[in-house]
């Protein structure tokens, strides 16, 4: 039965995101970035509930007291899709710092273009860096979330590797607060997989760090700990799952 509603929540995935994307690109010709976020909040909710019906995959969050007022830079752990469409749902009105291919998709890459998505090249060094950083003060000033995936890849589950810097170094120069995110998403959901494993993701909002007169390697390091020690101890606390039974028993959002 997991196959089947991990196959039915795959092809729903792709048709909604894709005809929804015409629709969207189509309304916001008309609409202001705030209105067109809200769209793309109904894409994303949309998504979850599905997930949820089909898969048996549910999610709450924790530590939602941890938001600052005004806007801020995520630091969140990249491990699976699920992320890139809970954040959509859960944090408020935000740019994505992602690789500029996704610009290149079919009526997709339009929609990314007019949420004002700060697109970079990977390979770019420096460069991409400081595009973050200047386009995201820009967007901070205009009242938005950065939302940044530090390791600039999906990792598999229990690995990790050097976080990148320019979430650090974009609220050092904007004087906003970094407020990290961890999840144990990538077992249910991984990296490249195609069978969603029933069961209840742990998003946990963490305490905010001022990097403000602060080394940005040594504030980029302490998000890192944060991070990977909260997901250890979420693993810790429910096990691994297994395509056979849930680990955790589903619970409403909260």
């Amino acid at each position: 039965m997991q196959l089947i509603g991990s196959l039915v929540f795959t092809a729903f995935l792709f048709l909604w995101t894709f005809c929804y994307a015409i629709f969207f690109v189509i309304a916001s010709l008309f609409l202001p970035f705030p209105r067109r976020f809200e769209l793309a909040r109904v894409w994303a909710r949309t998504i979850l509930t599905v997930l949820k019906w089909t898969c048996r995959l549910d999610y709450v969050v924790e530590g939602r007291e941890n938001l600052p007022q005004g806007a801020h830079v995520a630091l969140w752990k990249h491990s699976s899709a699920f992320e890139t469409i809970a954040m959509v749902a859960e944090f408020p009105r935000q740019v994505w710092v992602l690789k500029r291919e996704l610009q290149w998709i079919p009526i997709v890459g339009l929609g990314v273009r007019q949420l004002h998505a700060i697109a970079i090249d990977r390979k770019a060094g420096h460069t991409a860096v400081n595009q973050v950083v200047e386009q995201g003060k820009q967007r901070l000033a205009e009242g938005d979330w950065i939302m940044i995936f530090p390791e600039g890849t999906r990792m598999p589950p229990g690995q990790t590797r050097r976080y990148g810097v320019s979430g650090a170094l974009l609220a050092q120069q904007a004087g906003c607060l970094i407020v990290p995110v961890a999840h144990d998403a990538g077992y249910y959901w991984r990296r490249r997989g195609f069978l969603k494993l029933p069961g209840t993701v742990r998003i946990v909002i963490g305490p905010p760090i001022d990097p403000r007169g602060r080394d940005v390697r040594e504030v980029n390091e302490e998000a890192q700990r944060w991070i990977e020690s909260t997901i250890a101890r979420l693993r810790g606390e429910q096990g691994a799952p297994t395509d056979h039974s849930s680990p955790i028993a589903a619970s409403p959002r909260q």
